[in-house]
């Protein structure tokens, strides 16, 4: 019913005119054109008989009209759902008017339709496109929001992992700060557009990944893009290490950054990398049996380079969903360094024997740990998707470089909080389960039964304390 067209309206115009009995009229005199009244009463008449089943007491209406200070109060609408963020930014040295506009942009992120961009903003709030401009201009610590709103949900002693990954941002235009050829991996190919390189942490015991920083990719300036971006990437480690607990010491990242000088960088900042290496790595087993007793010259270090066809000087471990895992500590060749290496066999098509090689530079770490964090490590691509879909994430028309670096963090916080309130709502003994799609469809129905009930003047603590407010609020929700 809500959904109706506005086309509908028009079609029930007359009988609308016929029942203008329940209409206060004496308030129309007040108003500057006839028109503009019977305008009101056919554009929200069905709303209104709507809201008349659900609620059983009438109120009359004062005068019709939307002003702009009507609209500022609908953005209250998202207090309960932003508690938790007002409580943090609360407890911050920071303005009054960026802490008031911070939550009116995470909650418009999440209430509008289409693109997150400064004039559709404008379109779903009180504020103008020129504000949101201004706004985006001035520093803020995301990264210190996002850390504490992780804290809230995934206590100390919880297992969690660091997980790292660029992701593209398809472009056009010429102007764009870092505008340059990056790799796309949906496509296969390098193409024009941006990156943007982002730390998460994932909680292990819920499988769920939250964004913790995000930082554009400069354009490379030479041939050597390869390196250039090893050291862009670990600038932006940098930046992230004063935020990590001590007990966060395992990175997980995806087989590009199997490189001697990703690893060593990562060891100096006192972690542990996990990732994928090639299917023909370069490896050594280490020799073993009883020393050399009498002789010349160093006793053998080495046993023989590594056959990955053959896996008898590996160590069976278990088998999992199918997957058979063995695991051995090795010498990797290039990158002069011992790692614990696991083997994942998959012979459930026996044409077709496949494996693939999974390593980590703690030696200690027990392989099934190893072998499910890397599985952990996808949830960083699911922040992407739900990013991209649901907040706005590749949005931003703007060609400055501060706004863009602030639209990034806006959309992945929003998506942060979004995924911590359905966490906080459901039980700590399940799995998360959550559908943005959901979220954002109850975000836009209280947004448009707050801008109703102050267009007309109603009583908006009427609206919430009846009954049939949650049902209203979770019309068109999805089960996810």
């Amino acid at each position: 019913m809500i959904g109706a067209t506005y086309g509908s309206f028009l079609m029930k115009s007359r009988r609308v005119r016929s029942s203008a009995s329940v209409f206060s009229w004496e308030g129309a005199e007040s108003c500057d054109s006839s028109e503009c009244w019977e305008g009101a009463i056919i554009f929200f008449s069905s709303y209104i008989t709507i809201l008349w089943t659900f609620f059983d007491k009438k109120v009359p209406f004062p005068q019709v009209g939307i002003f702009n200070d009507q609209i500022k109060e609908t953005n209250i609408r998202g207090k309960r759902h932003m508690d938790l963020a007002e409580k943090i930014l609360k407890g911050w040295s920071i303005t009054k008017p960026q802490r008031k506009f911070l939550l009116t942009l995470f909650t418009t992120i999440l209430a509008l339709r289409g693109k997150v961009n400064f004039r559709n903003l404008s379109r779903y709030s009180g504020l103008s496109a020129r504000t949101y401009a201004r706004q985006f201009d001035q520093p803020f610590d995301f990264i210190r929001l996002n850390r504490t709103l992780i804290d809230q949900v995934v206590p100390p002693g919880h297992p969690r992992l660091i997980a790292f990954d660029p992701c593209f941002l398809p472009k056009a235009g010429k102007h764009t700060p870092e505008l340059a050829y990056f790799w796309n991996g949906c496509h296969g190919r390098a193409e024009k557009g941006l990156e943007v390189s982002c730390f998460s942490l994932i909680d292990l015991e819920h499988n769920t990944g939250y964004a913790l920083s995000v930082q554009q990719t400069p354009a490379p300036v030479n041939t050597d893009d390869e390196e250039t971006l090893i050291d862009t990437y670990l600038d932006h480690l940098h930046t992230v290490i004063p935020y990590l607990h001590p007990e966060e010491t395992h990175l997980a990242v995806d087989g590009q950054f199997a490189k001697k000088k990703w690893l060593d960088g990562v060891e100096a900042v006192g972690l542990h990398t996990i990732g994928k290496l090639r299917c023909d790595a370069n490896m050594r087993f280490f020799y073993t049996g009883p020393l050399r007793a009498h002789g010349s010259g160093r006793q053998k270090t080495y046993d023989g380079k590594v056959d990955w066809q053959d896996l008898s000087g590996f160590d069976y471990v278990t088998q999992q969903d199918g997957l058979e895992l063995y695991t051995q500590v090795l010498n990797h060749v290039s990158f002069k360094r011992t790692l614990r290496v696991v083997v994942v066999l998959d012979q459930r098509d026996p044409k077709k024997r496949r494996y693939a090689l999974l390593f980590s530079t703690d030696q200690e770490l027990d392989p099934v740990t190893l072998f499910f964090s890397y599985k952990a490590r996808f949830q960083i691509e699911f922040i992407f998707r739900d990013a991209k879909q649901f907040t706005g994430f590749a949005d931003a028309q703007t060609r400055d470089a501060q706004r863009l670096h602030f639209h990034f963090h806006a959309a992945l916080t929003t998506l942060n909080i979004a995924k911590i309130e359905q966490r906080q709502i459901q039980a700590a003994d399940q799995p998360m389960v959550y559908s943005m799609a959901s979220v954002k469809a109850c975000y836009f129905n209280e947004l448009f039964l707050q801008r109703i009930f102050s267009t007309f003047g109603w009583d908006p603590n009427r609206l919430k304390k009846s009954s049939h407010y949650p049902a209203l609020r979770e019309f068109g929700r999805v089960a996810a």
